[in-house]
């Protein structure tokens, strides 16, 4: 089964008794004052969901945003949320597609059997004339165990490791910071790439807030010079559009897609750690 499922889809399980539904909506990177994704989730939502905070439920003992918790962490906050690694997932966000596929390949990495993303996610959900509800969800308490996959993760030692080997590597942020044109958005970081990278903007994958078909997703990869049979890691500014490119590869029929969490915000700031500019 594709990992998105529509709107008319998820109205016809609403009601399953072992599904969950995830709100996971980080606020949009560069509006100031920050959207309270949370005040929004409260104030209208899908029947059911819970807020899944991707901030909340990263690791909070490094300075890096958005770090994977340890396993045993993740498991004691999934369950408590009454989200077991057994049952149905069906995560979206409020608006376009940005930070629904992190907690999608969060959940997956650390082994939910099955985790979707609602395509076109709650705006496509409330175009189509569907139920909301509104206040605080509390689901009874699941059981969680998490298996991590150690083969989805790359770190800062691996990703030198796949430079050295030329393998492929594609980093999600914007033409400008990849090459170097534009400044990062987080201070001290100087913009560029990793030797080799290809350029795969997040946002071209992008049609009217929903992830293209998979005929144009194959395509675009394919003129990027991506061989979906070999090995891919992705990467992006702090691990959340990366999983927006691991998505996409996913859908195009991608055999091996890994992602390197640090992403730019660690590989950046690492003595000896190559950048260069340009295309």
């Amino acid at each position: 089964m594709s990992p998105l499922v529509t709107p008319s889809w998820l109205a016809k399980h609403l009601s399953d008794p072992g599904i969950a539904i995830l709100d996971a909506t980080l606020p949009p990177v560069g509006i100031t004052p920050p959207i309270d994704t949370r005040a929004r989730y409260l104030a209208k939502h899908i029947p059911g969901a819970v807020f899944f905070d991707i901030d909340e439920l990263s690791d909070h003992s490094t300075p890096l945003p958005h770090m994977l918790p340890t396993p045993e962490a993740f498991s004691r906050s999934m369950s408590a949320l009454g989200v077991g690694d057994q049952m149905p997932i069906v995560v979206y966000e409020q608006e376009g597609v940005f930070s629904a596929p992190r907690a999608w390949w969060m959940l997956r990495t650390f082994g939910a059997r099955e985790v979707y993303i609602l395509d076109g996610g709650f705006r496509a959900w409330i175009e189509a004339d569907l139920p909301t509800d509104s206040g605080q969800v509390d689901r009874a308490p699941a059981t969680f165990h998490a298996t991590f996959d150690e083969d989805a993760v790359r770190d800062f030692a691996q990703i030198n490791q796949l430079i050295a080997e030329q393998a492929q590597i594609l980093d999600a942020r914007s033409s400008g910071r990849f090459t170097g044109v534009l400044s990062e958005p987080r201070p001290g970081i100087s913009s560029g790439h990793m030797p080799g990278a290809i350029n795969v903007p997040f946002t071209d994958l992008l049609d009217d807030g929903r992830l293209e078909s998979v005929t144009k997703l194959r395509e675009y990869f394919v003129a990027k010079g991506v061989n979906m049979e070999q090995p891919i890691t992705t990467t992006c500014g702090s691990g959340v559009t990366a999983a927006v490119v691991a998505l996409g590869l996913q859908i195009a029929g991608a055999k091996d897609v890994s992602l390197y969490d640090g992403s730019w915000a660690e590989y950046a700031q690492q003595p000896g750690a190559v950048i260069e500019k340009g295309s």
